[in-house]
């Protein structure tokens, strides 16, 4: 007389056992999946590149036509900020510098010089400094502005100015022409017994080193749609100074401090071209 309820505590035990297990799963089931979490954003004044590598042609107001070449490394730092190493390779002239045009009939030859000129004036420029956005152009079109400021030493190489000078005895004889390095109280002209300029590097043996230092502010306008290229313009202002006078031209009546500085300043314009990465 007990079977019937003992059957139905065993089935009612049974379906409460079977709904525990199923309950886990179901609720597995219909648990949501998490969220990925959103991507950050990239905003487009964050630039595409880290580093940056220029090269270009340098003109200055002490360099005549085309003062030099330069190169550039640059290594972003964050948005706004930059950190670069530089190198400029430059002739220094001086202001009175000016070519002429000198016959000689003894000889028969027609030739170029600059008078007074004694010395050839070449420059190192290593320099190392910061660089600033100033105002940032689109990622694929415009104009960027960017200011910078820095320095390093300036390393001069003084080479001697030679010319071809005939030492011909002025009552007759064979033409005996020596290249020497131009000196005013040995040397007459122009229209004298000098006859031409001599080879550039004639005198590179006797080029003697002259130490200084630089420091430099300018603005560059970037240029360009691609964000792995860069074209672009800088210009500024670079103020020189050395140990020593650079003696570049020279004169028999004046001291060679009164017509040559130490102290260079210049104002310059570099375009350049490179890539970024």
């Amino acid at each position: 007389m007990y079977s019937r309820p003992v059957r139905t505590v065993a089935s009612l035990g049974s379906t409460l056992l079977l709904a525990l297990l199923a309950a886990p799963q179901a609720q597995a089931q219909r648990k949501p999946r998490p969220v990925a979490p959103a991507r950050p954003s990239i905003s487009n004044d964050q630039p595409s590149y880290s580093k940056e590598f220029t090269y270009g042609v340098n003109f200055n107001t002490r360099g005549g036509l085309l003062g030099g070449v330069a190169v550039r490394s640059t290594r972003l730092l964050n948005q706004d900020w930059a950190r670069f190493w530089s190198l400029e390779l430059v002739e220094v002239k001086h202001p009175k510098e000016e070519k002429a045009t000198i016959s000689s009939r003894t000889a028969g030859i027609t030739g170029t010089i600059v008078p007074g000129k004694s010395n050839y004036f070449f420059v190192a420029r290593p320099s190392i400094g910061l660089q600033r956005v100033l105002f940032r152009k689109a990622p694929d079109a415009g104009v960027q502005v960017n200011g910078l400021l820095g320095g390093g030493p300036s390393i001069g190489l003084l080479m001697p100015y030679y010319i071809n000078y005939n030492y011909q005895d002025p009552n007759g004889g064979p033409l005996d022409v020596r290249a020497e390095q131009y000196d005013p109280a040995k040397h007459t002209g122009p229209g004298g017994s000098i006859l031409d300029r001599a080879p550039l590097f004639a005198g590179v043996g006797e080029t003697k080193p002259l130490v200084g230092a630089h420091i430099r502010g300018a603005l560059s306008f970037e240029f360009g749609r691609y964000r792995d290229a860069v074209t672009g313009v800088e210009v500024g202002v670079l103020a020189e100074a050395y140990a020593k006078t650079p003696v570049i031209i020279r004169n028999q009546l004046t001291e060679d401090s009164a017509i040559n500085d130490r102290f260079l300043p210049s104002v310059y314009l570099t375009v350049y071209i490179g890539s970024r990465h």
